[in-house]
């Protein structure tokens, strides 16, 4: 058996290099296309238009605020002067904004889908929505400091008459409950 040779012909000086910088220039720009196409979208935006004071609520705290929601059309589609929500109970964009707030400071907060409804539907927002808020922060207290101010609350109304802690001024034991008896 005979082997028969087949000449190659001798690669041309720098043609090895240029092809290994080719093939390193796709994966960069495929790369920095994924990037950007993955690096805006759920990206809050967020912007202060009066700086407030103090420190900022924590996931555990129930906020009082002052809000306009809008869809990027303009259209409100809530709004409230004096809301108190559980900052952990909210879409995870609210919330986000909220752990940056300060009481008295007033914001502008943008938020993708992603960080909102997201494909689904509330009411009068559309599936993928971007909601837009105006937002003031007025206070907020931690859960433990409002469920001490509703045990006072219920103390007080049950002590107009009747037994502390009563509901609603209940007759002490033992009392007559009509005239006469």
């Amino acid at each position: 058996m005979s082997t028969t040779a087949v000449p190659l012909r001798p690669i041309a000086k720098g043609s090895l290099t240029k092809l290994w910088v080719g093939i390193a220039a796709v994966v960069l720009a495929a790369g920095g296309l994924a990037y950007a196409g993955t690096a805006t979208v759920d990206t809050l935006g967020f912007e202060v238009l009066k700086e407030g004071a103090g420190v900022s609520p924590t996931v555990s705290d129930v906020v009082l605020v002052s809000y306009v929601g809008k869809l990027k059309d303009g259209t409100v589609f809530d709004q409230n002067e004096q809301a108190a929500l559980p900052v952990d109970g909210l879409v995870p964009g609210f919330t986000q904004a909220l752990l940056k707030m300060k009481k008295g400071g007033k914001y502008h907060i943008s938020i993708p889908p992603q960080l909102g409804y997201g494909a689904e539907a509330k009411g009068p927002i559309p599936a993928n929505s971007t909601l837009e808020f105006d937002v003031t922060l007025l206070d907020f207290k931690s859960r433990a400091e409002i469920e001490a101010m509703q045990r006072q609350m219920q103390m007080i109304q049950g002590g107009a008459g009747g037994m502390p802690g009563a509901p609603g001024g209940a007759p002490m034991p033992g009392a007559p409950t009509a005239p006469g008896q």
